[in-house]
Formats: structure tokens, sequence, C-alpha cells
């Protein structure tokens, strides 16, 4: 049998027979049942919050071994060190333009917006007990990049940063290039070890209605409708901006690319309501590599592009750190110049980099920007610190769309996008199939 028949009987085979055993049909009903609890118990609400915690943790434990296999496989049979240089430069490059977008547009938004006009916030009435633990563990630009190299082999592995792993990825991919034939059976077996890491995600995401229900019921619960009612302006803003940014800049781009950017988002909706519930973007990180390896893109570039942008090319990231900080200067009645707030633009885009994918680490930015400025109060950051879960719910849906286009656009490229599985999958005339190996005959 061909690969690409046993490819076609695994789809026949795993597609759903009922539209209630659709994962994001599930998902979907997990988070309405929690929003219900949240709302109307929100006491034991509060007590959900250790089911959508285990499910970030069952995800995370996976993605240190799938970016490794999935890289080093894909680096080590391309053979092609070069196009692994042209991939990574022109990735980069299309990050810093991007997040550049977002920072500005989300600078203009709250300008015009202005939601902190007239809060008049006296900083000596506020509780700033709980901000300085974020700003204790802030970290500067040159610590960051230092912190890309671990201190140990494994230790890259066992502190799930996505970078360090990468790093180990790619230099053990180019040293298995670079022993040539007696490297193959190690090769041969990351091959094997993908599909069944990719398999142990496919087990994992069906616990996801569970973790959905649990993280957007304690969200609910704890936080409610009287912080949405209080900052309410400020989020509304912003739930408005990130729409914006997808449609005005991401659907253009999309468009100039052949793709319909309403189609992907219909393609990994499961993948955004888990990213809803749980207000991590980590929490998809394996499952979006396989969706985007199915719609055609080459696997060493999902391998490169994914990884990198979840640090790299945070959109949502950037429309929330201008948006909150900008904000904060309007509550406090802080005067900030137009050349002040393009100051403030530049260093976020450096300090951008430093917020990976998971839950609250944009807060940490956010006090670490405004501390390392001088300009707003770095006590002001109390204001938003009850909502910014409820922020999260925009950005990390943004993340990801974003850096599900990237990855299309740099396959497209660098000619590693087989563009008519990417239309046949986007049109739903082929459905995602599990992320088995499958032997060629």
């Amino acid at each position: 049998m061909s690969g690409d028949s046993s490819r076609a009987s695994l789809q026949k085979r795993t597609r759903p027979k009922h539209w209630y055993t659709t994962l994001w049909i599930q998902v979907l009903v997990g988070m309405i049942v929690g929003i219900l609890l949240g709302q109307f118990d929100p006491h034991l609400a509060d007590r959900m919050q250790p089911l959508g915690d285990a499910f970030i943790k069952a995800i995370r434990m996976l993605i240190g071994p799938i970016i490794f296999c999935t890289v080093v496989h894909g680096i080590a049979r391309m053979m092609d060190v070069a196009r692994v240089g042209r991939v990574a430069i022109k990735a980069i490059v299309y990050f810093e333009a991007l997040t550049t977008i977002a920072l500005i547009i989300g600078l203009a938004a709250v300008n015009v917006w202005r939601p902190g006009r007239g809060m008049n916030v006296n900083l000596a009435h506020l509780d700033t007990s709980a901000v300085q633990t974020y700003v204790a563990h802030s970290s500067s630009v040159t610590q960051f990049l230092t912190n890309i190299i671990p201190s140990t082999f494994v230790g890259a592995f066992t502190e799930g940063n996505v970078l360090q792993v990468l790093l180990i990825s790619v230099l053990c991919a180019f040293a298995l290039t670079q022993i040539g034939d007696r490297g193959r059976p190690v090769v041969d077996f990351i091959e094997s070890a993908t599909g069944m890491l990719f398999k142990i995600v496919d087990i994992v995401m069906w616990t996801a209605p569970i973790g959905a229900f649990g993280a957007i019921a304690f969200t609910v619960g704890r936080f409610g409708a009287g912080s949405l009612v209080s900052l309410g302006k400020l989020l509304g803003g912003f739930y408005v901006t990130c729409p914006i940014f997808i449609f005005g800049v991401l659907w253009p781009i999309a468009h100039w690319c052949g793709f319909s950017i309403f189609k992907l988002i219909r393609y990994i909706r499961e993948e955004l309501l888990i990213v809803l519930a749980t207000t991590s973007s980590e929490t998809v990180l394996p499952q979006l590599m396989g969706k985007l390896e199915d719609l055609g893109c080459d696997e060493t570039i999902v391998g490169l592009v994914i990884p990198t942008g979840y640090s790299f090319n945070l959109d949502g990231t950037c429309l929330y750190l201008a948006t909150a900080a900008i904000f904060l200067a309007q509550a406090t009645n802080t005067p900030m110049t137009l050349w002040q707030q393009l100051g403030l633009l530049a260093v976020m885009l450096l300090s951008s980099k430093g917020a990976a994918g998971v839950t609250g680490a944009a807060f940490v930015v956010l006090a670490a920007t405004i501390a390392s400025t001088g300009t707003i109060p770095v006590a002001s950051v109390a204001l938003i610190l009850g909502i910014h879960r409820l922020m999260s719910e925009g950005l990390t849906p943004t993340n990801v769309v974003g850096n599900a286009v990237a990855t299309i656009v740099v396959a497209k490229w660098e000619n590693g996008l087989d563009e008519d599985r990417l239309h046949s999958a986007l049109d739903g005339r082929i459905q995602a199939v599990p992320r088995v190996v499958i032997q060629q005959t």
C-alpha cells in the first residue's frame, strides 16, 4: 500500500460519525457550562481551577520533546543547512514587521479610545504588594538572550523553555547532518518517537473539554461581571482592537498568499476555543504544529517557525502591551508626548520577545517594561492585575492566529507549501489525520 492510500484510509476511518463527537463542539459545551457555573455558583467555580491547570500541565510536558523531534527530524531529513538559515532569517524579518505593526495599532487605538481618561487614580490608594512579585521576576533583554542557552542539556526540557529546546534541537540536527549515514538510526528513531508523541497529544486533547470547563469556570467565578464593569471600557476597546488587527492586517496578508483567513480560523477553531478558555497559547502548540503540517506546510518550516514565533511573534501580546501601558498613563494622569510613546514602543518591541506563550507572562513583561522606562508609575500596574486574565482571552487567540498565518506565509515564501492540499483542507474536502508515521512502500 502506498503512503497516499494509507493516508486516505486513515482519513476515512477517523471521520467523526456524529456532530457531538467533534472536539470543538465538546470544548464549546465545556466553556458554556463553566460560564454558567461561574455565574450562578462562583465559590464552587473558583474551586475548578485545578482542572484547567492539570490540562495545561499535561500539554506542557509534551512540548519540549515534540519540538525536539520535529525540528531534528525535519532538518536532518532535509540535509540543507543553508535553507534552515534562510527560513530563520525570513521568519525573523516577518516577526519583527508584524509585531511592530501590532504595537502601532495598539498605540493608535488606545489614544483614540482613551479608556483611562477621567479615572484620576490616586496611587496612594492602590494595593501594590502583589505587583512587586511580577516586577521582581522581570528580566532585561540581555538576561533574556543569555537565558536562551540552557544550563544543562536536559535542563532545557525540564524547565520548559521553548527557545532553549529549539537551540538544542537545531544543534543536534546540524550534528546529525554532519555525521551522515552513521546518524541514520537516530533519525529513524526520532521519526518513530514523533509519531508516538503526537498520538499522546491526540489522547490528551480529548480531556480539553474538562480543562476548558475548569479554566473558564475559575475565570468567571473569580473575576466575574464586577471586573468587566469596573474596567469595561479598557476591556471593550482591547476586544475590538484584536479583531481589527486580525482582519485589518492578517486578512490582507492571507489574501495576498492566496488563502482565506476565515477558513483558517474555522480550521483551527478547536485550538482557539482552548486558548480562549485556558488563556495560554502553549496548550495548543503541539496540536497547531500537527494541523499546519496537515495543511501542506513543510515539516522543517513548521518546526522552526512555530516554536520561534511563540517568543518572537506574539501579535496579541504586543497589542496588550501598548494598550495597557498607555491606559495606565491616562488613568494616572501621566503626560506622554508622541516621542515618549514611540520610545515606549521601541522598548516594547524588545521586551515583548520575552513573553512566552504561558499564562501571565504578558503581565510580567508589562511590569518590566514600565519599570525600565520610568515614565509611568510602576505601581499603577496594580490597576489591571485583576483583569489581566480577562484581557488574555483576547490576546492569546490573536497570538495563535498570527503564528498560524506566519507559518503559511514563510512556507509559501520558501516554496515549502503544498497549495493544493492547503485549499483542500481549508475547504473541508479532506480532514486532518492522526499524527502517525506512515511507512512508504
